[in-house]
Protein backbone atom coordinates (compact mmCIF):
# COMPACT_ATOMS: atom_id res chain seq x y z
CA UNK A 1 0.00 0.00 0.00
CA UNK A 2 2.79 2.40 0.88
CA UNK A 3 4.48 1.67 -2.43
CA UNK A 4 1.30 2.58 -4.32
CA UNK A 5 0.88 5.88 -2.48
CA UNK A 6 4.54 6.72 -3.11
CA UNK A 7 4.03 6.03 -6.82
CA UNK A 8 1.05 8.38 -6.84
CA UNK A 9 3.01 11.08 -5.00
CA UNK A 10 5.90 10.60 -7.39
CA UNK A 11 3.57 10.99 -10.38
CA UNK A 12 1.96 14.13 -8.90
CA UNK A 13 5.39 15.61 -8.25
CA UNK A 14 6.53 14.84 -11.81
CA UNK A 15 3.39 16.39 -13.30
CA UNK A 16 3.85 19.44 -11.09
CA UNK A 17 7.38 19.83 -12.38
CA UNK A 18 6.17 19.52 -15.97
CA UNK A 19 3.51 22.16 -15.30
CA UNK A 20 6.19 24.46 -13.88
CA UNK A 21 8.45 23.90 -16.90
CA UNK A 22 5.55 24.62 -19.27
CA UNK A 23 4.70 27.79 -17.34
CA UNK A 24 8.32 28.97 -17.42
CA UNK A 25 8.48 28.33 -21.17
CA UNK A 26 5.26 30.33 -21.60
CA UNK A 27 6.69 33.24 -19.58
CA UNK A 28 10.02 33.18 -21.43
CA UNK A 29 8.18 33.13 -24.75
CA UNK A 30 6.06 36.12 -23.69
CA UNK A 31 9.27 38.08 -23.10
CA UNK A 32 10.56 37.44 -26.62
CA UNK A 33 9.59 40.33 -28.90
CA UNK A 34 7.51 39.41 -31.92
CA UNK A 35 9.34 39.85 -35.19
CA UNK A 36 6.16 39.41 -37.21
CA UNK A 37 3.50 42.15 -36.97
CA UNK A 38 0.59 39.70 -37.04
CA UNK A 39 -1.29 39.16 -33.74
CA UNK A 40 -1.35 35.62 -32.43
CA UNK A 41 1.88 34.32 -33.93
CA UNK A 42 4.01 32.72 -31.22
CA UNK A 43 6.58 29.96 -30.98
CA UNK A 44 4.45 27.68 -28.80
CA UNK A 45 7.33 26.53 -26.61
CA UNK A 46 5.01 25.26 -23.86
CA UNK A 47 3.57 22.84 -26.41
CA UNK A 48 6.84 20.91 -26.21
CA UNK A 49 5.81 19.84 -22.71
CA UNK A 50 2.29 18.89 -23.81
CA UNK A 51 3.56 16.75 -26.67
CA UNK A 52 6.26 15.16 -24.52
CA UNK A 53 3.64 14.23 -21.92
CA UNK A 54 1.36 12.76 -24.58
CA UNK A 55 4.24 10.55 -25.70
CA UNK A 56 5.51 9.49 -22.28
CA UNK A 57 2.48 9.76 -19.97
CA UNK A 58 -1.26 9.19 -20.13
CA UNK A 59 -3.38 11.63 -22.18
CA UNK A 60 -5.39 12.79 -19.17
CA UNK A 61 -2.16 13.62 -17.35
CA UNK A 62 -1.05 15.76 -20.28
CA UNK A 63 -4.48 17.41 -20.17
CA UNK A 64 -4.18 18.19 -16.46
CA UNK A 65 -0.76 19.78 -16.94
CA UNK A 66 -2.13 21.79 -19.87
CA UNK A 67 -5.07 23.08 -17.81
CA UNK A 68 -2.86 23.95 -14.84
CA UNK A 69 -0.52 25.88 -17.12
CA UNK A 70 -3.39 27.73 -18.83
CA UNK A 71 -5.00 28.76 -15.54
CA UNK A 72 -1.70 29.88 -13.99
CA UNK A 73 -0.62 31.71 -17.16
CA UNK A 74 -3.93 33.59 -17.32
CA UNK A 75 -3.66 34.48 -13.62
CA UNK A 76 -0.07 35.68 -13.99
CA UNK A 77 -0.78 37.65 -17.16
CA UNK A 78 -3.95 39.08 -15.64
CA UNK A 79 -5.84 38.59 -18.90
CA UNK A 80 -8.64 36.14 -18.31
CA UNK A 81 -10.00 36.73 -21.83
CA UNK A 82 -6.81 35.20 -23.17
CA UNK A 83 -7.69 32.10 -21.17
CA UNK A 84 -10.61 31.45 -23.54
CA UNK A 85 -8.34 31.66 -26.57
CA UNK A 86 -5.69 29.48 -24.95
CA UNK A 87 -8.21 26.94 -23.70
CA UNK A 88 -9.84 26.44 -27.10
CA UNK A 89 -6.50 26.26 -28.87
CA UNK A 90 -4.89 24.09 -26.23
CA UNK A 91 -7.69 21.53 -26.09
CA UNK A 92 -7.92 21.23 -29.88
CA UNK A 93 -4.15 20.92 -30.04
CA UNK A 94 -4.12 18.23 -27.33
CA UNK A 95 -6.90 16.23 -28.95
CA UNK A 96 -5.45 16.39 -32.45
CA UNK A 97 -1.97 15.41 -31.29
CA UNK A 98 -3.33 12.56 -29.17
CA UNK A 99 -5.32 11.13 -32.08
CA UNK A 100 -2.42 11.48 -34.51
CA UNK A 101 -0.01 9.85 -32.04
CA UNK A 102 -2.38 6.86 -31.89
CA UNK A 103 -2.66 6.76 -35.68
CA UNK A 104 1.10 7.02 -36.23
CA UNK A 105 1.99 4.75 -33.27
CA UNK A 106 3.92 7.63 -31.67
CA UNK A 107 6.10 8.14 -34.72
CA UNK A 108 6.39 11.24 -36.91
CA UNK A 109 6.54 13.50 -33.86
CA UNK A 110 7.28 16.67 -35.89
CA UNK A 111 4.16 16.03 -38.02
CA UNK A 112 2.13 15.52 -34.86
CA UNK A 113 3.44 18.83 -33.51
CA UNK A 114 2.65 20.67 -36.74
CA UNK A 115 -0.89 19.29 -36.64
CA UNK A 116 -1.26 20.39 -33.03
CA UNK A 117 -0.06 23.91 -33.86
CA UNK A 118 -2.50 24.17 -36.77
CA UNK A 119 -5.42 23.04 -34.62
CA UNK A 120 -4.33 25.38 -31.84
CA UNK A 121 -4.42 28.35 -34.20
CA UNK A 122 -7.75 27.24 -35.63
CA UNK A 123 -9.24 26.95 -32.12
CA UNK A 124 -8.12 30.45 -31.27
CA UNK A 125 -9.62 31.81 -34.49
CA UNK A 126 -12.93 30.13 -33.66
CA UNK A 127 -13.01 31.88 -30.28
CA UNK A 128 -12.09 35.19 -31.95
CA UNK A 129 -14.94 34.69 -34.41
CA UNK A 130 -17.40 34.11 -31.57
CA UNK A 131 -16.19 36.97 -29.38
CA UNK A 132 -15.73 39.54 -32.13
CA UNK A 133 -18.73 38.46 -34.21
CA UNK A 134 -16.78 39.22 -37.36
CA UNK A 135 -15.97 37.12 -40.39
CA UNK A 136 -12.78 39.14 -40.91
CA UNK A 137 -10.91 37.03 -38.38
CA UNK A 138 -10.68 34.32 -41.04
CA UNK A 139 -8.34 36.57 -43.03
CA UNK A 140 -5.69 35.62 -40.45
CA UNK A 141 -6.11 31.93 -41.23
CA UNK A 142 -3.45 31.60 -43.97
CA UNK A 143 -0.87 33.48 -41.91
CA UNK A 144 -1.59 31.52 -38.77
CA UNK A 145 -1.50 28.21 -40.64
CA UNK A 146 1.86 29.04 -42.20
CA UNK A 147 3.33 30.18 -38.89
CA UNK A 148 1.79 27.16 -37.16
CA UNK A 149 3.48 24.81 -39.62
CA UNK A 150 6.88 26.45 -39.07
CA UNK A 151 6.67 26.75 -35.29
CA UNK A 152 5.05 23.30 -35.00
CA UNK A 153 7.96 21.80 -36.89
CA UNK A 154 10.43 23.55 -34.59
CA UNK A 155 8.72 22.43 -31.38
CA UNK A 156 8.23 18.94 -32.81
CA UNK A 157 11.93 18.58 -33.58
CA UNK A 158 12.81 19.76 -30.07
CA UNK A 159 10.35 17.26 -28.58
CA UNK A 160 11.71 14.45 -30.78
CA UNK A 161 15.23 15.25 -29.58
CA UNK A 162 14.11 15.24 -25.93
CA UNK A 163 12.15 12.02 -26.40
CA UNK A 164 15.18 10.24 -27.85
CA UNK A 165 17.73 11.63 -25.41
CA UNK A 166 15.85 11.54 -22.11
CA UNK A 167 15.70 8.17 -20.41
CA UNK A 168 12.35 6.89 -19.25
CA UNK A 169 11.57 7.06 -15.52
CA UNK A 170 11.75 3.26 -15.36
CA UNK A 171 15.26 3.29 -16.82
CA UNK A 172 16.43 5.93 -14.38
CA UNK A 173 14.98 4.01 -11.45
CA UNK A 174 16.66 0.80 -12.57
CA UNK A 175 20.07 2.37 -13.10
CA UNK A 176 20.85 3.70 -9.68
CA UNK A 177 17.94 5.15 -7.76
CA UNK A 178 17.28 2.89 -4.84
CA UNK A 179 14.05 2.41 -3.01
CA UNK A 180 14.66 3.58 0.60
CA UNK A 181 11.73 1.55 1.93
CA UNK A 182 13.09 -1.62 0.34
CA UNK A 183 16.42 -0.92 2.03
CA UNK A 184 14.62 -0.45 5.38
CA UNK A 185 12.73 -3.71 4.93
CA UNK A 186 15.97 -5.54 4.09
CA UNK A 187 17.61 -4.09 7.21
CA UNK A 188 14.66 -5.17 9.37
CA UNK A 189 14.86 -8.74 8.04
CA UNK A 190 18.52 -9.01 9.07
Amino acid sequence: MRSNSRMILSKVAALGLFAAVALVLYIVESLIPSFIPIPGIKLGLANIVTLFLLIRFKPWEAGIVLLVRLVLAAAIAGQMISFLYSLAGGLLCLLSMYLLLIFTKKKWIPLVSITGALFHNFGQLCVARLLLASEYVWTYLPYLMLSGAVTGLLTGLICLFLHKKMPSPETIRGEGMQDPEADNEDAEKK
